[in-house]
């Protein structure tokens, strides 16, 4: 059940940015590891359990397994 919510947390709103720019700047978006570094965690489960949430919600989607083919939904 893929449904955006009206409101996302500021962390997710974070992550959704920091993929929005790594995709314009590489071309493909960042691994968990580096995604963590750039908005300052320390975890990478954090991470990933963050882009778990905003892929249940469906504010992105992944084409293949990894993080780094995922996309954006407007």
């Amino acid at each position: 059940m893929n449904r955006r919510p009206e409101h996302l947390t500021a962390r997710e709103e974070q992550i959704l940015r920091c993929i929005r720019r790594w995709i314009e700047e590489h071309g493909e978006g960042p691994s968990v590891r580096q995604l963590a570094d750039d908005i300052g965690l320390s975890s990478t489960a954090s991470v990933a359990y963050h882009l778990g949430n905003l892929e249940e919600r469906g504010a992105l989607v992944r084409d293949g397994r990894g993080w780094r083919t995922c996309r954006l939904v407007r």
